[in-house]
């Protein structure tokens, strides 16, 4: 477990030193150390995904803000689901968990080529919107439908995220997460 934790704390530096991090820890809504707590709470769940049997938990992926968990993504039996729940719920500093679980379909229509280029789309207008701070809005697709997670600064950020992801042609629906700071 040592090993994991400085495993994750050396990654952690590793992205923080990145430019990229630097600039999204400036102009994300939380303190840089609520930011550290949730990325150190996001890899602690999925080091627990990864040591578990059910690995097909690895098609959920885990969010922090705040210490309140999202889990997104797509299950192939309750069991992991459930799983996947428990789990999250289990690691230390975790508040709450949401979660937008979708049972995996056989032949689907939508797979993860266009759940890649459809949150692809998604992120490209929030960037190009000079009234969001993008950075702060995490697009997921699942499906072909698109989950947004964040913590943003105004109630017109929440409005125009939600509008520009209904914007994309073949995305089914939109759930928000967003949560004013």
């Amino acid at each position: 477990m040592k090993k994991i934790m400085l495993f994750l704390a050396v990654a952690y530096c590793a992205f923080m030193l990145n430019g990229c991090a630097v600039y999204k820890a400036s102009v994300d809504e939380r303190p840089i150390k609520t930011i550290y707590n949730d990325e150190v709470i996001t890899a602690n769940i999925m080091a627990a995904y990864l040591k578990d049997d059910a690995k097909k938990i690895l098609d959920i992926s885990p969010a922090s803000y705040e210490g309140h968990v999202y889990l997104v993504g797509e299950y192939a039996t309750d069991y992991q689901k459930q799983r996947a729940i428990e789990l999250a719920r289990k690691t230390d500093g975790v508040r709450s968990v949401t979660y937008y679980l979708l049972p995996k379909k056989a032949g689907s229509s939508c797979g993860t080529t266009d759940n890649i280029e459809i949150q692809a789309k998604v992120d490209a207008k929030l960037i190009a919107d000079d009234r969001i701070w993008s950075t702060n809005v995490d697009v997921k697709a699942v499906q072909c439908n698109v989950v947004l997670l964040g913590i943003v600064g105004t109630q017109q950020e929440i409005s125009r995220s939600v509008a520009h992801a209904r914007s994309v042609p073949g995305v089914r629906s939109v759930r928000s997460y967003l949560r004013l700071k």
